[in-house]
């Protein structure tokens, strides 16, 4: 196998898509036409908050551009939890161009918390959320970069109280160059979202935008080495049309490894490490499998 087509199939694993990681080769970026792809990840995410006096949420990253926010409580002086998000998705092939892919996720998350009245700890299992979309891939890598296209919406969303359905989407583009063996890739999403109600109140997450440089290096034809930084412009959360806390920028450090099993399963190992802004860390596992 040629190893920049490998690393470029290993780099968009990490970037080119909101729904998560994807196969070992350029030509198989998008599901071919008729054919099924299961795609599973187990996210794990541990955070530590001092002197939060406003209801900033928590954010677990599910997959390159996909997050399940988890609201905090207002008034904690100091405050650590650990999340972990199982995801399982299928994509179709529409044609050899475009797919369609659908995933769901489940959440459990532990939390503990102390102020001047003492110390709680809260847990929960629960439904997190499911989404629907498309990726299209515009032009392959040639004379000039590659450019794939990627729009999801929610379909169900679980916050504190309520739920809510169509009130969240995301579009993005990603664009690669393969020069053999390495591969560098640039991928840009935005999620917006609608004002919803959660229990008496209306609730309005705050919109994000994403920009992920990324470099991968192709070892042998089944492992490829990658890393990047990862920049999000977070709006704030709104209750009743008022700002719970303030717009936050964050930097964060990527560092992955893929390992194609065989022709058909590949695995993907992603660590998230943050440089500034919030405080802390996520992992990522993936394995994607053609049917």
């Amino acid at each position: 196998m040629n190893k920049a087509r490998f690393a470029a199939a290993l780099l968009a694993l990490g970037a080119a898509s909101a729904h998560a990681d994807l196969p070992l080769t350029v030509e198989d970026l998008i599901t071919d036409k008729g054919k099924v792809k299961l795609d599973v990840s187990l996210a794990y995410a541990n955070s530590d908050r001092q002197g939060v006096s406003t209801a900033e949420p928590i954010t677990v990253q599910t997959g390159a551009t996909s997050f399940v926010t988890l609201p905090t409580l207002i008034g904690e002086s100091r405050g650590n939890s650990d999340s972990v998000v199982g995801t399982l998705g299928l994509r179709y092939g529409l044609t050899g161009k475009a797919e369609i892919f659908a995933r769901t996720s489940y959440l459990h998350s532990s939390s503990r918390a102390s102020d001047v009245s003492g110390t709680s700890s809260h847990s929960e299992n629960r439904f997190a959320d499911a989404w629907a979309g498309i990726n299209y891939q515009f032009k392959k890598d040639d004379d000039t970069p590659a450019l794939l296209g990627f729009t999801e919406i929610a379909l169900r969303e679980k916050h504190e109280k309520s739920s809510s359905s169509f009130k969240s989407a995301l579009v993005g583009l990603t664009t690669y160059k393969a020069i053999d063996p390495v591969v560098f890739s640039l991928t840009t999403a935005y999620r917006f979202n609608q004002s919803r109600k959660d229990g008496e109140a209306n609730y309005k997450p705050g919109n994000l935008l994403l920009l992920n440089p990324s470099i991968a290096f192709a070892v042998n034809d089944r492992v490829t080495l990658t890393t990047g930084m990862q920049w999000s412009n977070r709006q704030a959360d709104t209750w009743d049309g008022k700002a719970q806390g303030f717009r936050r920028t964050s930097s964060d450090l990527l560092l992955g490894v893929g390992y194609g099993i065989s022709k058909e399963s590949t695995l993907n190992l992603t660590f998230k490490s943050n440089v500034s802004g919030s405080n802390g860390a996520d992992l990522r596992l993936n394995w994607l499998h053609t049917f």
